[in-house]
């Protein structure tokens, strides 16, 4: 026998698990662990531990001395119950949950009313004195099982239950009679056969390890593996199961079954928030396949008026009154928003699960606001709390209040934020339409964990059935998604590919729009406004501020950017690209004109040109930043971006250089690269051209003297002048004296001395590997992390798309290099350029301004190796200032934590 323990019991007000052992027990193995210890009215069960399922696909057996633990646990629970599992006067029925270390809403599989067969079935109805109770909670075991267990299609089982309805005349499922039901059932049983050649097992022990078996194997599926891939769950985590005793929220009308969130994660506001049915199951909830009731009677006057159903509150006074506390209570304890689930049986309150509740991100930022204000948590907690990639919610546009709109229908707002898009009424649609660009909105009757995907790829989505708890809320808040759900006045053809709304239609294809923060369904494409930054939003990031050691600069060269940047923080800008600055129509034949120039002298003419255009954008740069630094990378165009093409641009490049078509025709051709990425572009355009070089420095320099004399506020520009690609000390040591020069001229032209740094971009390894040498000749690096990231791996970022993603389904990457940095890789040549760099230059300044500066991990590691700035775009500011503090605030514990450790293991602490 092994001495490895692989299950855990709970219930009864005592638990052999921890609230600690999320990684053995899963997040709701630990939660119902703690929610026992707190003496609430759990049902009691048992948990398999998620080091099974790594056992199980490690080795393709269950481990030795399982089969006897589950047994244990099933006899200590049919004690707590006093029912005995398979026995036909008094069953015990369990329901068999997944349970992974972090939620995965509607992801893995669930199996209820477990342990019912023809026999006892016969004792539940006898016990329950409700017949029709009995063979509804065993009509929906056996399809649940058919669905998860024998995966078999749905479609079928839904088609006979809709032939029953249709048949008796009703339009609910818990409207049919227990005869109907009985029948049902008969038919359901045949279906199973006709389908997998295999009879339903009868005996609850085959069922139980079915059900536990389909757990785990749900840990594999293909919506589990696309969730966990966007949220960077590690699939080594496994899923616990969860084995509980069945309560029942279908056994009449003083029974019931819920879900509500601790405050409302749509806004944040600290008031209860969830809905309910009476007489029902959780799944009816869940999957929308009955509309819910509110749960306060403020939300039912809110949403219905007088009209609406009576909410719990009205309806069951006293029990809501507990859920209230119960809520109080599991906010308190774990100092944050709870999602509790809880079933209703005869009156009595039972609490099913809790966790740390979804958020849309304005929730979430008042939640930790409030919370702080209510001294239930602190400013630090506050800040670590809060995912950086969910403000994306709160900086993008939202609909312009005052655009004509033609609503067509309403539904409930339960994911705040617009969305505009073509209809797609598929998820595989929506995936292909979006994976190509296309903004799409997903329409659906209800959705089911199948379309994670389409949901991920859609702007936002619609629903005709649900409520603010259904599948489709969850989900959308997760993802930041806006979403309407519940709009029963839309109706959906999926055949047809048409929804429709009184005399409207809208195809597949055509544009419509949705507010998910009033539910409102709009034809046509309504205008956005840019978005309004919050107070909380305001307050949060002043304590991220002043927790975090990195600072937070934009990539931005154009005025737009610039002012965009500092609205959201920005501390300067970290990559002013310069050739972008001359892609615009009017522009780009000056440069080609520069490009395709035969000699030098034509280089000049077409230089003189772009002299005043970057030096005009410059001035304009350094005029908005006002005193704050501005790193200038210059030219680095890959020729291929800028060379022309057509016709008609090889005309306009000859008019403007006054030369015959044919030469800049042939010129181009002369230029064409085999791999222009890797040719003749960065600082070798620079050492190849140097009146280039000295152009750029000019403006540079002019421009920072400019805008210093035109400053009311007195700051002088920082200007930061950056060589691109560098390989070699000597290049930089060339180039640095082209631009020594250019500045020397400025001041003996103007009588002003410009205050400017020399810096290098690292983004060749050989650049890394000689950081020592280069640094002794410039005063900053900044890592251009996306061409070190293509230059290490030897991949092109806009090829690699094909095939990454495979490498990640296979394991061989956990995430895709140019999205998250490289730690290993990339990261030991940066880990290895700072210690040389900073070693032949101890003041030497330290940025990163690839796209990986604004990713939350990629910044963690920035802080660990000691950079001093990151630069991202302008919409990432705020992400990465909340990325900085936290990963400052871990930083610091982890040192402490650190030192508590080395304290205690010194051999002068402690002891008498």
């Amino acid at each position: 026998m092994t001495s490895t323990k692989w299950v855990y019991s709970f219930g009864g007000g005592s638990a052999e698990g921890r609230p600690e052992m999320k990684d053995v027990l899963g997040g709701k193995g630990a939660h119902l662990a703690q929610m026992s210890l707190l003496g609430l009215a759990v049902p009691p069960g048992f948990t398999v531990t998620s080091k099974v399922c790594t056992h199980l696909y490690e080795n393709g057996e269950y481990p030795e001395g399982l089969r006897f633990q589950v047994r244990r646990a099933l006899s200590l629970l049919e004690s707590r119950t006093r029912q005995k599992f398979g026995d036909e006067a008094n069953p015990l029925l369990v329901s068999v949950r997944s349970g992974a270390h972090a939620s995965m809403p509607g992801m893995m599989d669930t199996v209820l009313n477990l342990g019912l067969n023809d026999q006892t079935v016969e004792g539940l109805a006898q016990r329950s004195g409700d017949r029709r109770f009995a063979f509804d909670c065993y009509r929906r075991f056996v399809q649940m099982y058919a669905d998860v267990v024998m995966g078999l299609d749905m479609a079928p089982f839904e088609r006979l239950l809709e032939r029953a309805k249709r048949r008796r005349g009703v339009k609910l499922d818990h409207e049919l009679p227990a005869q109907d039901l009985e029948g049902l059932l008969d038919t359901y049983k045949s279906r199973i056969f006709w389908d997998s050649d295999k009879e339903f097992p009868e005996d609850p022990e085959e069922q139980l390890w079915g059900a536990i078996g389909a757990v785990f194997g749900s840990w594999m599926n293909q919506r589990a593996q696309t969730y966990r891939r966007l949220y960077d769950i590690p699939a080594a985590l496994g899923t616990a199961v969860n084995v509980q005793a069945m309560v029942f929220g279908n056994m009449g009308c003083d029974c019931a079954t819920g879900v509500v969130s601790t405050r409302n994660p749509a806004n944040g506001l600290n008031q209860l928030y969830g809905e309910f049915l009476m007489n029902a199951q959780g799944e009816d909830i869940v999957m929308g396949t009955r509309t819910p009731r509110h749960l306060t009677r403020r939300a039912r006057e809110a949403h219905s008026g007088d009209e609406g159903a009576a909410a719990m509150e009205e309806a069951m006074p006293e029990v809501f009154a507990e859920l209230a506390m119960v809520c109080r209570q599991l906010e308190q304890h774990y100092q944050d928003m709870q999602d509790v689930e809880f079933t209703v049986q005869k009156g009595k309150l039972y609490v099913l699960q809790t966790q740390a509740g979804k958020r849309t991100a304005p929730a979430a930022l008042r939640m930790a606001v409030d919370m702080v204000e209510e001294g239930l948590i602190s400013k630090e907690e506050a800040v670590l709390r809060l995912r950086p990639e969910s403000l994306n919610q709160v900086l993008h546009p939202a609909l312009d209040p005052t655009a004509e709109k033609h609503v067509i229908a309403r539904g409930l707002p339960v994911s705040p934020g617009a969305a505009c898009g073509r209809v797609v009424f598929d998820a595989d649609e929506a995936e292909r339409l979006g994976s190509v660009g296309e903004s799409v909105l997903l329409v659906r009757t209800e959705t089911n964990p199948e379309d994670i995907h389409g949901i991920h790829a859609a702007r936002g989505l619609l629903t005709t059935r649900g409520g603010m708890t259904s599948h489709a809320a969850v989900v959308a808040r997760g993802m930041g998604r806006p979403c309407v759900s519940g709009a029963s006045a839309v109706s959906v053809d999926y055949a047809a590919k048409v929804m429709r709304v009184s005399e409207w239609s809208v195809k597949a294809g055509e544009m419509l729009t949705i507010d998910g923060s009033t539910g409102e369904v709009i034809l046509g494409e309504v205008p956005t406004v840019p978005p309004q930054l919050s107070r909380d939003l305001d307050t949060v990031m002043a304590w991220a501020d002043g927790f975090r050691r990195l600072g937070v600069r934009a990539n931005a060269e154009t005025a737009a950017d610039a002012r965009m940047a500092l609205e959201f923080g920005a501390e300067g800008i970290g990559l002013a690209r310069t050739e972008h600055m001359f892609f615009d129509s009017d522009r780009i034949v000056a440069m080609r004109e520069m490009i395709l120039a035969m000699d030098e002298a034509g280089r000049r003419v077409a230089c003189a040109k772009l002299l005043d255009m970057q030096r005009s954008d410059l001035i304009e740069l350094f005029s908005i930043m006002d005193g704050r630094p501005v790193a200038v990378r210059l030219l680095d165009p890959p020729l291929h971006e800028f060379i022309p093409h057509t016709e008609q641009e090889f005309a306009l490049v000859a008019a403007a250089a006054k030369l015959p078509v044919e030469r800049i025709r042939r010129r181009a051709a002369e230029l064409a690269e085999a791999n222009p990425m890797l040719g003749h572009r960065g600082c070798r355009l620079a050492v190849t051209y140097p009146e280039i070089c000295e152009m750029q420095a000019r403006a540079v320099f002019e421009a920072a003297a400019e805008a210093g004399a035109r400053a009311a506020s007195g700051r002088r520009p920082v200007a930061e002048v950056m060589l691109p690609l560098v390989a070699t000390v000597q290049e930089v040591e060339l180039l640095k004296l082209v631009i020594e020069r250019a500045a020397q001229r400025v001041k003996e032209e103007r009588g002003v001395e410009v205050a400017y740094r020399m810096g290098a971009m690292i983004e060749l390894p050989r650049a890394a590997l000689q950081a020592g040498e280069i640094a002794n000749a410039v005063e900053f690096f900044s890592f251009g992390t996306n061409d070190l990231t293509q230059t290490t791996w030897g991949l092109s970022r806009d090829d690699a798309g094909g095939f990454l993603p495979e490498y990640r389904d296979l394991g061989l990457i956990d995430r895709d290099p140019f999205v998250t940095l490289d730690q290993d890789g990339v990261g030991e040549l940066i880990r290895l350029a700072v210690a040389r760099g900073r070693d032949a230059r101890p003041g030497l300044k330290l940025g990163i301004c690839g796209e990986h500066g604004g990713d939350p991990r990629s910044i963690e590691f920035c802080e660990r190796v000691g950079l001093d700035y990151v630069s991202c775009s302008p919409f990432r500011v705020p992400i990465a200032r909340l990325a900085a503090a936290q990963a400052a605030l871990r930083a610091t514990r982890t040192a402490a934590s650190a030192d508590g450790e080395s304290e205690r293991s010194s051999p002068t602490s402690g002891g008498a």
